[in-house]
C-alpha cells in the first residue's frame, strides 16, 4: 500500500484533507523519524508515522448502521452512560464514532464509522443532507403548522430554521385508534374546518418530518414553537441511507457495498 500522506492522515480520522495539509506543513508529522513537509509525500507499508510523537495507524474504513434505542448516548465514550459504540462488537470498535447524534431519548438510524472525511461531509451544513424522522405529537398538527414549518421557524437561537416538510400525517384518539375524516386528506386545509366535537377527539398526530439541519433538540423546539409537545421521535433515513426495519432497537449491521457507494456518491455532490 502506497498512499499520499495527507490522505493517510485524513483516513486515520485526524481531520479533513485541508486540515491535515496544515498539520503536515507545520512540521508536526515524522516519517521514519524525518519531518514531513509536503502533503504529497508517500506513506508505504512498514513506515512509522508519528504526529506530535504519537504513532498514527491507518485503519480500513468501516461503516455500521445502528438502530439506536432510547436512553443511549450518541458518543464514543461516556463515564456515566451507555454509548452507541458500546453496541458494536467488531475488533476496531474503539476507533468508531457516530456520524452526527441523536438525542438520548430519540430512536432510530445512526451511522457509526471510522471514516472521518465522509462523516464530515455528511454533517456539513453546506450539504443540506435530508434527515427524515417519524414523530408522534400531542394534539392536532394543522395545515397552518405545515405552512410555518415550510417557511422556517425562529426557535430561539437567532436564525430561522431551514424549510422543513411535514408529511404522511394521521390522527389518533385517546385509545390510539386512527381517525378517519370522511376522505379528507390528513393535514389538508379541510382538516382545520372540523366541527369542535370531532376535533376534540384528536389526542395525537403521527407524521414524518424532513429537515436538513441538526440543531440542538431541533424538532422538539420546532413543535414547541407552535405549542405542541413531541411524545416520540425516531430517525428513519439520512441522505441515501435508510434504516433497516429488520433491526431491533440496539441491533446493528455492516453497510452493504451499495449503501457505502450511495454515501460516497452523495459526498461528491
Amino acid at each position: 500500500m502506497v498512499m499520499r500522506l495527507d490522505k493517510f492522515l485524513a483516513h486515520a480520522g485526524l481531520g479533513t484533507r485541508s486540515e491535515v495539509k496544515k498539520i503536515i506543513r507545520s512540521g508536526r508529522v515524522l516519517l521514519n523519524g524525518v519531518a514531513a513537509k509536503r502533503p504529497e509525500d508517500k506513506v508505504d507499508e512498514g513506515m512509522e508515522v508519528l504526529l506530535d510523537g504519537k504513532v498514527v495507524s491507518y485503519a480500513v474504513s468501516e461503516y455500521y448502521m445502528l438502530n439506536k434505542p432510547k436512553g443511549v448516548v450518541s458518543a464514543s465514550r461516556d463515564k456515566d452512560a451507555k454509548t452507541v459504540v458500546d453496541y458494536i462488537t467488531c475488533p476496531h470498535a474503539k476507533d468508531l464514532f457516530p456520524a452526527g447524534r441523536l438525542d438520548k431519548d430519540t430512536e432510530g438510524l445512526l451511522l457509526l464509522t471510522n471514516d472521518g472525511p465522509l462523516a464530515h461531509e455528511l454533517l456539513s451544513p453546506k450539504k443540506h443532507v435530508e434527515k427524515v424522522y417519524q414523530v408522534w405529537v400531542e394534539g392536532m398538527v394543522t395545515a397552518e403548522d405545515q405552512k410555518l414549518f415550510g417557511e422556517g421557524l425562529d426557535i430561539g437561537d437567532g436564525k430561522k430554521t431551514r424549510p422543513a416538510k411535514l408529511e404522511k400525517i394521521s390522527y389518533y384518539d385517546g385509545e390510539g385508534r386512527l381517525l378517519d375524516f370522511d376522505g379528507f386528506e390528513a393535514g389538508s386545509a379541510e382538516i382545520d374546518n372540523l366541527e369542535k366535537p370531532e376535533e376534540n377527539r384528536i389526542c395525537q398526530t403521527r407524521l414524518e418530518i424532513t429537515i436538513t439541519e441538526g440543531r440542538y433538540h431541533q424538532i422538539k423546539r420546532m413543535f414547541g414553537k407552535v405549542g405542541k409537545s413531541v411524545q416520540y421521535l425516531r430517525r428513519v433515513s439520512m441522505g441515501n441511507l435508510v434504516l433497516d426495519e429488520g433491526l431491533e432497537p440496539g441491533g446493528y449491521r455492516s453497510l452493504t457495498e451499495e449503501e457505502i457507494f450511495g454515501l460516497k456518491i452523495f459526498k461528491k455532490t
